[in-house]
């Protein structure tokens, strides 16, 4: 696992992240993001790249398909329960974990896929940057997915009043791919319904961006 560079003066991304993931070990864990699972099926599994994995369900799901996974996360804590849901799943051997504060450093190396599954920080981020050391991370044939809010649900409205998010076109022309070297296959806003922190049920928004790197 390799270590996090730190700036003088710079906001500590990883205690932000630690404290959540040590209180709250069970978010994210267990199950894969839906439209991961279902743009994966079906692909040969390849090498993989998991963008901000948390406690690693997607990671942890890629690698019992097959697939061999760099998850990649600023907390010690979400990247410890990775390699602990790996070694449980018989899938320790085909998960490697690394931390990183993405706006800081990037892994190195290019993979099948490449994942981006909720990349939104309260903190400074370069997240245009890094969505497009994102892009240039995907190996010749490979896919890169991108899933983000596009809405702030019902029970956070308050805390983040006029927050405005961007919209799947202005996400996709941040990405500034060349067209004769990438095929968008999907650049789209779809609802689904979510469940808040009470247990509120309330239409939230995602973004969805799929590109595939010609071969």
């Amino acid at each position: 696992m390799s270590a996090v560079p730190q700036e003088p003066g710079r906001p500590s991304a990883e205690r932000y992240w630690e404290e959540r993931y040590s209180s709250e070990v069970r978010l994210g864990r267990g199950r894969p993001n839906v439209v991961l699972a279902a743009a994966v099926t079906g692909l040969p599994p390849g090498s993989a790249l998991d963008l901000g994995c948390g406690p690693g369900g997607d990671a942890v799901w890629l690698a019992r398909q097959g697939w061999r996974v760099t998850a990649v996360d600023v907390s010690p804590s979400a990247l410890a329960t990775v390699r602990a849901d790996a070694d449980g799943a018989g899938a320790g051997h085909l998960v490697r974990t690394e931390q990183h504060d993405l706006g800081v450093s990037f892994p190195a190396g290019t993979f099948d896929l490449v994942s981006a599954q909720y990349l939104h920080s309260p903190l400074g981020f370069p997240r245009q940057r890094v969505l497009r050391q994102a892009a240039g991370a995907v190996a010749p044939g490979g896919l890169l997915l991108i899933v983000e809010h596009a809405s702030v649900p019902p029970w956070g409205r308050g805390a983040h009043p006029g927050l405005t998010l961007p919209t799947a076109a202005e996400t996709l022309a941040g990405l500034a791919l060349d067209g004769a070297e990438w095929t968008v296959e999907t650049a789209e806003t779809r609802q689904r319904e979510a469940t808040g922190p009470a247990g509120e049920s309330g239409t939230v928004e995602d973004n969805v961006i799929a590109a595939r790197r010609h071969g």
